[in-house]
């Protein structure tokens, strides 16, 4: 690759195309991107390692450039139309991360939910151990120059994923998400099987999820979990205020006892599946552990502050079963509080398929509220309303809008877990607000 060309990226404020800006960054390429003027809490790594950012125009389209497009963004968006006028070579950002990962020992991380959360987790303890390049999908992202391993998040949405043929993959789960795009749980399975087949040295699947069970590939499934018949498998597990800690016997073997500073059964098998890779690449287990230990987590992922004596809880879970996986953690922390949760739906379609599922999951909570269904650029409209998951919920309050959230205040030292996939953050920063207004007057 010549020096001399600039990446360009069209959409750069993506978790995904930021992480992979700043990787092409790190390795010593020209890079810069474009975007709407909206802030996300991407950009600000973008803007530490002073990488570029335009606003949307064809006129950023320069001659010497290659273009690496956002999934988001259709081949009519005016910059790629220029660019392919200009005869430039256009990547889609799958493709694009397909190739690159294909130079290192690349593992590959994917599920329908805690994917994020485990490529984090991966990329902190092999990092620490040898030369690691990674790609999370909250936006981080680092170019190690010298790297051994590729460590980067795999997305199923649209079959994405199937642009990667990494040596190595680990899975967390299957579960129906999607419905945009997959017409069926057997669609996401079917996508997964293909996924898998491309996989060339081995896979690291939880074996609690009984659609990985039923998981057949040509190398190697080696599965962890809680579950007897997993080969990695955690048994005399301490759930405390502080952490985790486990004893992981591989195939009935003694291995060790680890402890990780995170909260909840599915970080528990995250950090299995983690465990295992690293066993079978022949790492030192007493350097995972240590590694485990520093772990502080990924972006928007079970993120906490406190504003007075008040915990504020920051999560992207958007599915039933990831809303259930962050309230069980929230309680494991703060078994002695009431845990309210705030919830935007994301997309309505997914609000419509799973209506009854995400009402049982919030009533995990102790007090629910729900803000307006984010309208996604996916779709604009459904034929469902807010006040029809709100009818779901057992311990529904109410719905609060970003000119209204003082419901809220009846919940104040408190925890309160806002939970989405869309702009929640404007509803958690009403919150601070009015609830460190209200503090200032008492």
């Amino acid at each position: 690759m010549n020096q001399e060309i600039i990446y360009h990226f069209v959409g750069i404020k993506g978790s995904g195309m930021s992480a992979l800006a700043l990787i092409l960054h790190d390795k010593g390429f020209k890079v810069q991107g474009s975007d709407v003027k909206k802030y996300f809490f991407t950009q600000k790594n973008i803007e530490d390692a002073n990488i570029p950012i335009y606003l949307f125009d064809e006129n950023n389209i320069k001659d010497n450039m290659i273009i690496i497009a956002g999934n988001a963004f259709p081949d009519t968006h005016e910059e790629i139309v220029k660019a392919k006028e200009l005869g430039l070579p256009v990547k889609r950002y799958h493709d694009f991360l397909g190739e690159l990962s294909s130079e290192f020992t690349s593992v590959s991380v994917t599920g329908s939910h805690g994917k994020t959360s485990t490529t984090g987790l991966l990329a902190h303890v092999l990092s620490g151990i040898k030369g690691t390049s990674y790609l999370i999908g909250d936006g981080t992202g680092k170019g190690e120059r010298d790297a051994e391993y590729f460590v980067l998040e795999a997305c199923e949405y649209r079959r994405h994923f199937l642009a990667y043929a990494s040596d190595y993959a680990i899975i967390t789960n299957i579960d129906y998400d999607h419905p945009d795009y997959y017409t069926s749980i057997e669609d996401v399975e079917d996508a997964f099987k293909e996924f898998s087949s491309q996989i060339k040295k081995a896979i690291f699947a939880c074996g609690d999820d009984p659609r990985l069970q039923q998981l057949h590939a040509s190398v190697p499934i080696v599965f962890y979990g809680f579950d007897d018949y997993n080969d990695f498998q955690a048994k005399n597990v301490k759930r405390s205020t502080k952490g985790s800690e486990f004893d992981v016997y591989v195939r009935d073997d003694f291995y060790g006892r680890f402890t990780i500073p995170s909260f909840g059964k599915h970080n528990i098998q995250n950090a299995l599946g983690v465990i295992a890779f690293a066993h079978y690449e022949g790492l030192s287990a007493e350097k995972v552990k240590e590694r485990l230990m520093s772990f502080q987590g990924v972006k928007r992922r079970f993120t906490e502050k406190n504003v007075m004596d008040t915990v504020i809880i920051d999560d992207y879970a958007h599915h039933p079963a990831e809303i259930k996986a962050t309230l069980d953690a929230a309680h494991q922390k703060y078994p002695d509080k009431e845990i309210v949760a705030v919830f935007q739906p994301h997309t309505f379609s997914r609000t419509v398929a799973m209506l009854s599922e995400f009402g049982e999951a919030l009533d995990l909570a102790d007090a629910v509220y729900l803000c307006d269904i984010f309208t996604s650029a996916r779709e604009l409209d459904g034929d469902i309303t807010i006040e029809d998951l709100l009818d779901k919920t057992e311990k529904g309050k109410g719905i609060v809008t970003v000119e209204d959230v003082s419901p809220l205040l009846k919940h104040r030292n408190q925890v309160v877990v806002f939970m989405g996939a869309g702009d929640i953050e404007k509803f958690e920063l009403a919150f601070e607000k009015i609830l460190s207004q209200t503090e200032a007057q008492n």
